[in-house]
C-alpha cells in the first residue's frame, strides 16, 4: 500500500504513507523527515536503488521535500547524509526530537503532523535560498552543468560545492538521476524505449539501457514490465522509501 498527496503548507512538498514490506527504492534528489512507529528518521539522497529492510517497520509515513529544500531545515548538509537513513536524534539533541515528535504523534495523521514540523521549521529558516531551485529547473530544461554555472554566476567547482551540500552530489549527478525520473515514467507509460530515449535526451536506447542499470540497478525491461501480480514498489515515487 502507498499513497500520496501534494503538501498544501509546504512548497514542492509531497505527503506519503506506506505499508512495510519488499521493493526498491529508486534515487530523484529528494530527501525525506519520516515517521516510524514513534520515531523521526530522515532519509539523505540517493544515488542508487535501496532494497527493503534498511529501516524496520509495518507503517510509514514522510514528507518528501523537494531537491534542495532540506538541508536548510535540518541544519545539515546533504552530502552527509546521502545514502543514508538515520535518526533525527543523531542529528539533533535527544530532548528537542522527543518534543518535536510528541507534536507529530498529537495528530490523528502523522503526515500532516511531518507537514506542521517541516512548515515550522520553513518559516524559522527564513526565506529559501534561490540557486537549488534555479539548479534544478535548469536541468530539467536540459541545460550542461557548465552552462548553469556560468547562468548563476559560478565557477563549476563553486557549483559543485554548493551542490554537494544542497543535493548531496554535483548538479551533473543529480541532472542524470531528474533525467532518468522522466525515462522511466515514460517508458512504465508504454512509450516504446527508443522513443524514451530520443524524448529525455539519451544518446540513443543503449545509452538510456546502461544509465537504467547504473542508477536503478535494474533493466527496462524488468522496470516497465514486472511479473503479473508483483508488488511494483519500484514504480513508486522516492517517497516509498520508508520501504527500503
Amino acid at each position: 500500500m502507498y499513497e500520496e498527496r501534494p503538501s498544501s503548507a509546504v512548497p514542492g512538498a509531497v505527503l506519503w504513507r506506506a505499508g512495510g514490506g519488499g521493493g526498491v527504492v529508486l534515487p530523484d534528489g529528494c530527501m525525506d523527515l519520516l515517521w516510524v512507529e514513534g520515531r523521526l528518521l530522515v532519509a539523505g539522497p540517493d544515488t542508487g536503488p535501496h532494497p527493503a529492510g534498511e529501516v524496520p517497520g509495518a507503517a510509514f509515513s514522510g514528507v518528501r521535500l523537494a531537491p534542495g529544500v532540506a538541508p536548510a531545515l535540518l541544519r545539515v548538509p546533504a552530502h552527509l547524509l546521502r545514502d543514508r537513513r538515520v535518526e533525527l536524534a543523531d542529528l539533533w539533541p535527544a530532548g528537542e526530537v522527543r518534543r518535536l515528535a510528541g507534536r507529530v504523534a498529537a495528530y490523528g495523521d502523522p503526515r500532516t503532523g511531518l507537514e506542521a514540523l517541516a512548515a515550522r521549521r520553513a518559516a524559522d529558516t527564513g526565506p529559501p535560498d534561490r540557486l537549488p531551485a534555479e539548479v534544478v529547473a535548469r536541468l530539467e530544461a536540459g541545460e550542461g552543468v557548465a552552462g548553469i554555472a556560468a547562468a548563476v554566476g559560478l565557477g563549476e567547482r563553486q557549483l559543485r560545492r554548493r551542490s554537494l551540500d544542497a543535493f548531496g552530489y554535483g548538479a551533473r549527478t543529480l541532472g542524470r538521476i531528474l533525467r532518468l525520473r522522466r525515462a522511466l515514467a515514460l517508458a512504465r507509460s508504454g512509450t516504446p524505449y527508443a522513443e524514451v530515449a530520443a524524448r529525455t535526451g539519451y544518446a540513443d536506447q543503449a545509452h538510456l539501457a546502461r544509465e537504467v542499470r547504473s542508477l536503478a540497478g535494474t533493466t527496462l525491461g524488468a522496470y516497465a514490465a514486472p511479473p503479473a501480480g508483483a508488488k511494483r514498489e519500484t514504480s513508486q515515487p522516492s517517497g516509498s522509501r520508508s520501504t527500503a
